[in-house]
């Protein structure tokens, strides 16, 4: 593995463990499901540079780039509704979206292919409908 693309594996890592560790937390949060999830601006602002910058440096790694990509998609998505204009399980299935792409892109760089493979085999229709669960 060359520098930059092991440098861009553990930026992916550092996003994949930052995301689930803040959906741990919301997930583990007292409050009801009806109640607004209110997540830290500044930590999202935070990863979603990170996460911009990761695009950024994937961009000749035709295999990383569409989940990276995605994960930055889904994360606008998330920053555009934070804090409290969506409930608990809307922003936990918006932080789903972004760590599953990233967990393909680590696999991706990592060399795991065949654990990635089964969801970046699929065409993006089959993704989208996937992730909605249809």
């Amino acid at each position: 593995m060359n520098a930059e693309r092991s440098q861009l594996y553990y930026a992916c890592v550092f996003l994949h463990v930052s995301f689930q560790a803040i959906q741990h937390s919301v997930a583990c949060s007292s409050s009801r499901d009806d109640t607004p999830c209110w997540l830290d601006a500044q930590t999202m602002s935070l990863l979603l540079r990170e996460l911009q910058l990761c695009r950024r440096q994937a961009g000749p790694l035709k295999e990383v780039y569409p989940a990276l990509d995605t994960a930055f998609y889904h994360c606008g998505l998330l920053m555009a509704q934070c804090p409290a204009a969506i409930n608990r399980p809307l922003c936990q299935h918006h932080l789903e979206a972004i760590i599953a792409p990233l967990k393909e892109a680590t696999a991706q760089l990592s060399g795991k292919v065949n654990q990635a493979s089964e969801s970046s085999d699929l065409s993006p229709g089959k993704r989208f409908r996937r992730w909605l669960g249809w």
